[in-house]
């Protein structure tokens, strides 16, 4: 049985926050490992992917990503694409159909609609492309093909938790120096250690968008090793590589 997250705000378009149960692959990658540019075995990738196409009740081939690269850059998906994948880091559509995906192990994945306008968008914003704008380029992106930022609503899914997540003093100079008021998402660590509020501080991005609204699911991946892959307990345990998280959405 496959493990998918759902959330209110985005029915009735069919989604899903896929966590790692129903899958294929062994190893470091037990379970519904999606991640194409990992370690794993293609074979069990592409029998994972076929199952998440067909709980969106697509061909494997409607499944649509991109090559992540922790950027502000969107692309306008009006078609199947070709190969190779751009390099971006969230797409936007309001083409039937088309599934657009986005792969995490502890950044956030966000899936958006404005369900009258009929166009929905997906993103993979870590820190660094939440800080560089992803969030807001989709928005605006989806408001290039007819969305209004007052009717979208966006959710966050299974991320890595402030409690889990420790960073350094160098990561919250650079939050600090685009924006002051996000010292808030920021709690004093062991030493000069610090703990991130990553979903709370796309969130708050989000919010200050202007979307209708917004939320989190509250599912951490760190904390919760039989249900989602997470790139940082992975280089904590030291495993030779890790599994990618999909999460999903179309019209």
């Amino acid at each position: 049985m496959l493990d998918i997250i759902t959330s209110p705000l985005l029915e009735p378009l069919r989604h899903g926050f896929f966590g790692r149960g129903g899958g294929a692959s062994s190893g470091v990658f037990a379970g519904l490992n999606c991640g194409p540019g990992s370690t794993d075995q293609a074979e069990a990738v592409g029998i994972n992917r076929a199952r998440v196409a067909q709980a969106m009740d697509v061909a494997p081939e409607a499944l649509v990503g991109v090559h992540q690269v922790h950027s502000a850059d969107v692309i306008v998906v009006d078609g199947l694409p070709s190969l190779p994948r751009p390099r971006a880091d969230a797409l936007v559509t309001r083409v039937p159909g088309l599934v657009l995906t986005v792969l995490t192990a502890d950044c956030q994945p966000v899936l958006l609609a404005d369900h009258e306008a009929g166009v929905i968008g997906a993103a993979h914003a870590g820190w660094r492309g939440t800080l560089a704008g992803i969030l807001e380029a989709t928005i605006e992106a989806m408001e290039s093909q007819g969305a209004v930022r007052g009717r979208i609503r966006a959710v966050i899914g299974p991320t890595i938790s402030q409690r889990a997540y420790e960073v350094g003093p160098e990561l919250m100079d650079e939050v600090l120096a685009d924006e002051a008021g996000a010292a808030r998402f920021f709690a004093q660590g062991a030493g000069d250690r610090l703990q991130f509020d990553l979903p709370g501080y796309g969130l708050w991005r989000l919010r200050r968008a202007g979307v209708a609204e917004a939320e989190w699911t509250r599912h951490c991946t760190y904390s919760d090793p039989a249900r989602f892959y997470s790139y940082r307990r992975s280089v904590q345990g030291r495993e030779a590589d890790y599994g990618r998280l999909i999460a999903a959405i179309r019209l």
